[in-house]
């Protein structure tokens, strides 16, 4: 599959993913005779991964690292294992953090028709 399809695809585009594979997140991606990129299932399988986990937030450092750690072969499980628990540590996090947001935006719009209640009670009160 040619990059641009890959793009279009997975949502991503042609610059970043050449991006990745410079610096390594996507290694390995196969080239036709004539040098042009040709993504196989397993470069595409990369792709929709680490798309995955930068819209989960990870950090392009993280991913770099565990994918340098899986480029080294099971004997880094266990490392790649503690940066998926990190990760998904930090994703715990913010999705506390926007629980609390919305909460907090909930009470506001809850005010706020009180607030408006209140002045179309007064309003008519006075015809």
């Amino acid at each position: 599959m040619k990059i641009a399809e890959v793009s279009k695809r997975y949502g991503v585009s042609t610059d970043t993913l050449r991006y990745y594979e410079r610096i390594g997140l996507l290694r390995h991606v196969p080239r036709n005779k004539s040098g042009i990129r040709d993504y196989d299932e397993a470069s595409c399988n990369a792709v929709e991964f680490v798309k995955c986990m930068r819209d989960a937030g990870m950090s392009i450092e993280s991913l770099v690292e565990y994918m340098e750690l899986l480029e080294q072969g099971d004997e880094t499980t266990a490392a790649r294992k503690e940066l998926l628990l990190t990760q998904g540590d930090e994703i715990r996090e913010r999705i506390a953090g926007l629980e609390r947001a919305l909460a907090r935006l909930e009470y506001k719009i809850e005010h706020y028709d009180e607030v408006m209640t209140a002045t179309e009670r007064t309003l008519r009160a006075g015809e």
